[in-house]
């Protein structure tokens, strides 16, 4: 059944003088979105923005879950048309009301009238439509406190529109309006987790892969591809970034204490990163690093870690227990790509018993055995780039 797909913003609407900034941008993100699932028309409407198919053949369901994936969009709704005169509305109602009410014992009828010009007031079309939906549907009992369904009637300049139930977006921000970030992203749990929370917040998102071949397998690196897909179903398409750290791991097994390698593997890590940031103009590295989650994320770790760096670095699962970050995880669709048993570069020379409360002198002297820029430029000469898109 045709319907028009409305959108409601969120914390766009508090933006004052720069929400059309705002509004406009998510409106040219919806049409691009969309543009796969056929020809459709995007445009902003009353508080909200419509998405209607331009033809016969456009997905509708596809556009609406794309949709619903969309940062800056807090909820949206199956909007179905009527005429905007009552005797049509009613109608219109109790043909759509089996389907709207599904399996629902109660239901809810409100009504909203933008246009002041229409005869009847918002009181009336609710009682009107609620009575429509019982002729149709017997056997549900209005419940105007906690209704199961809200049967909804909104008659606004251009026409009137039935909806059911309004379903949660994806929140946020659109992406892209708060600039752009460098996502460390493994095969783990934490790190697609950690990209999509910041990405929520207006952050475009690019992605950096550390690989450790012979150590770790092709099929390790498109496990991490597969992530970095399911994020560009948000982010929109991801430009991802790998780097071999085979010859910096070597090192380190060669020259320092097995208590340090992890600790200082990451401090590699993070100078790399801020080096190919600062090249695609990146204001920020994001980790999925959570406080005491393993041996090398303590605070003191922590510490050690940034310090390398200039540039600020988020953490946005740093006060997640590790349920929460499953949660989310699956809550997004990467769980069951990120717990496939195939390593990454973190598990590949692990000490037996990590260094947990390093401090900078320590690393210092470890590091000292290294030869660091030539070994971070034998990095970089090894990394390659390619896009990644949603399918």
């Amino acid at each position: 059944m045709k319907y028009t797909i409305l959108l409601k913003f969120g914390e766009i609407a508090l933006k004052g003088a720069n929400r059309s900034y705002f509004e406009n941008t998510l409106c040219r993100q919806i049409r691009h979105r969309v543009k796969r699932f056929g020809r459709f028309n995007v445009f902003k409407s009353q508080s909200t923005i419509a998405v209607e198919a331009a033809d016969p053949s456009a997905d509708l369901d596809g556009a609406y879950d794309i949709c619903k994936k969309t940062f800056g969009v807090i909820a949206l709704v199956r909007a179905y048309e009527a005429e905007k005169d009552m005797d049509s509305i009613t109608s219109r109602v109790r043909e759509l009301a089996p389907a709207l009410i599904g399996d629902a014992r109660t239901f809810k009828a409100d009504a909203r009238r933008s246009d002041k010009s229409f005869p009847l007031t918002s009181p009336e079309i609710s009682a009107l439509a609620g009575a429509a939906v019982l002729s149709a549907c017997p056997h549900v009992k209005v419940d105007v406190h906690e209704p199961e369904v809200v049967v909804r009637v909104e008659i606004r300049d251009e026409k009137a529109y039935i909806t059911g139930a309004q379903e949660r977006g994806a929140g946020g921000m659109p992406v892209g309006t708060n600039g752009k970030a460098l996502l460390l992203l493994s095969g783990g749990i934490d790190s697609p987790v950690a990209g999509h929370m910041i990405c929520r917040r207006g952050v475009k998102l690019e992605v950096l892969h550390f690989e450790s071949f012979p150590y770790t397998s092709e099929r390790a690196l498109e496990k991490v591809k597969e992530l970095a897909q399911i994020l560009a179903e948000y982010n929109g398409a991801v430009c991802f970034h790998t780097v071999s750290v085979t010859k910096i791991q070597e090192a380190l097994s060669r020259s320092c204490d097995e208590e340090y390698f992890t600790l200082l593997l990451r401090r590699f890590m993070m100078r790399i990163a801020e080096r190919i940031a600062r090249d695609r103009d990146c204001r920020a590295i994001v980790t999925g690093e959570s406080v005491g989650q393993v041996a090398s994320q303590t605070i003191e770790a922590l510490n050690v870690t940034n310090s390398v760096v200039s540039m600020p670095v988020f953490r946005p699962c740093v006060g997640l227990d590790k349920e929460e970050i499953i949660e989310r995880s699956r809550r997004i669709g990467a769980f069951e790509t990120s717990t496939l048993p195939y390593e990454d570069c973190c598990t590949v020379f692990t000490p037996r018993h990590p260094k947990t409360k390093p401090t900078e002198e320590g690393v210092a002297r470890e590091e000292a055995k290294l030869d660091v820029e030539a070994l971070i430029g034998e990095a970089l000469s090894s990394q390659r780039q390619e896009w990644i898109k949603y399918e």
